[in-house]
């Protein structure tokens, strides 16, 4: 792969992420960090299954099956080491949310600091740390909050 290409792999897979959280896909989300290890504010969680069981088990999801939310992933940058099979990803991350009776506003915001390994020839997660630096009332969002 050209340095162009595994950089759009690699922010591909960030936005991924997003999306798959966006949707209420936590399986989806799982199979992301099959062989990674997620590091948030519970501690780290390793591989497919337990990232998916700490998602299930934290994050609220709606009677549309989501979480209502939107992740807006920003200021994404991206260093590839193309002959170690590498990378690292620095990113800020907002989160949305819209629920009934409420506006859309804005109730977290934050940090990635994600390690890549490319694998077999695809890039896959290897470390995602969250640092959330701002919080609004999530209490529409995350358990017990």
């Amino acid at each position: 792969m050209s340095a162009a290409a595994d950089t759009s792999a690699v922010t591909n897979l960030i936005a991924r992420y997003a999306e798959l959280v966006d949707a209420g896909d936590f399986a989806g989300v799982g199979a992301l960090f099959a062989d990674a290890v997620f590091v948030g504010s519970g501690g780290p969680v390793e591989g497919s299954e337990g990232v998916e069981r700490m998602l299930r088990d934290t994050v609220i999801l709606y009677e549309d099956g989501t979480p209502r939310t939107h992740h807006a992933t920003t200021n994404v940058a991206v260093e590839v080491d193309a002959e170690a099979g590498t990378a690292a990803a620095r990113s800020y991350v907002t989160v949305f949310q819209a629920l009934p009776g409420l506006p859309l506003r804005p109730i977290a915001a934050g940090r990635y600091a994600d390690r890549f390994e490319r694998r077999d020839g695809h890039w896959r997660f290897a470390e995602r740390r969250v640092r959330i630096h701002l919080a609004g009332d999530v209490s529409g969002h995350v358990r017990g909050q």
